[in-house]
């Protein structure tokens, strides 16, 4: 797959294109991708998500408190993986948003990205205030030549439902309904930074995550089973995220132990996949109490992993 951020470079070749934010990639999105590929297949065209970053609501409504499900780097490497061709990631702005629905369509569906077909969803919206809609979508398509095909309500549902209820599950901790919705792990992503290194004095050592897009939504407080690719190996092992109440922590942070591993990680970027909850995070009396609480994490997480590879 092909990332683009300039339609200057794009080739001279025909598609079909669909158009949205794919947040989380889950079933309902993936549906719709393999609508998207095999259309392509079948008309000898070339696949393209058209997708925008920073999300609309960021720019138009200063909404900083919106929470997302993947980063949009996460974003392209799950897109990546179900062997989509081309991935546009338009800049949103505001002058963008001021676009004319025509200037959208010509600009940048048939002369940068010559479209022969676009699938979309019947209740799209778009151009300046959003005031086109699927029936203008048609009419421009028999004016430039390209095929317009509509996603159903049905399918849109579940593509909403899908992303509610992720999101939803995440907040309350239920990975295991978050993964089943995603059709792939809940991952989180982000550098390996400095910590208190109170963990490696009680021979639980960890690596502390530092996730830098503010938006990504991080799950309910608690302790997790968790993998990362390291190397080309998988690793497992537990994560915390929370304050550390025991000792009398304030920031919330993301700490992962990694089982029968031992490398330096510091400044590394990693991605850690979610596999299983828990329990909640808890004040214990004392670090003694601490140390003895994440022996049974420990033991119940590998009971976990052991159960996947029965």
């Amino acid at each position: 797959m092909k990332i683009l951020n300039d339609l200057d470079a794009f080739a001279k070749t025909p598609t079909v294109v669909t158009i949205g934010t794919f947040d989380g990639v889950h079933i309902g999105h993936q549906k719709i991708i393999k609508r998207l590929l095999n259309t392509a297949e079948q008309g000898h065209l070339k696949s393209v998500i058209l997708t925008f970053f920073p999300h609309p609501r960021m720019v138009l409504q200063k909404d900083a408190h919106i929470k997302l499900i993947h980063s949009i780097g996460e974003r392209c490497q799950i897109l990546d993986s179900l062997g989509l061709d081309y991935l546009f990631i338009k800049k949103f702005t505001h002058d963008f948003s001021r676009l004319s629905a025509k200037a959208f369509v010509k600009n940048i569906l048939v002369d940068k990205l010559h479209a022969r077909k676009v699938i979309i969803g019947y209740d799209h919206r778009f151009g300046r205030n959003r005031n086109a809609d699927i029936n203008d979508l048609r009419k421009f398509g028999e004016y430039y030549g390209f095929e317009v095909e509509e996603i159903s309500s049905q399918d849109i549902d579940e593509v909403t439902v899908s992303s509610t209820k992720i999101r939803t599950a995440l907040k309350e901790g239920n990975i295991e309904k978050a993964n089943a919705y995603l059709g792939h792990s809940f991952m989180i992503t982000g550098k390996v930074v400095k910590g208190k290194e109170l963990g490696r004095q009680i021979m639980f050592p960890t690596a502390n995550i530092s996730v830098d897009e503010t938006y990504k939504l991080i799950p309910k407080k608690g302790s997790y089973v968790v993998s990362s690719e390291m190397g080309g190996q998988l690793v497992y092992g537990m994560m915390n995220i929370g304050t550390n109440p025991t000792v009398e922590g304030k920031k919330e942070s993301i700490e992962v132990h990694f089982f029968n591993f031992n490398k330096d990680l510091y400044h590394q970027n990693i991605q850690v996949n979610l596999l299983q909850r828990i329990r909640d995070e808890e004040k214990f009396e004392s670090v003694d109490a601490l140390k003895a609480q994440l022996l049974k994490d420990k033991a119940v997480s590998l009971q976990f992993i052991a159960s996947q590879h029965a």
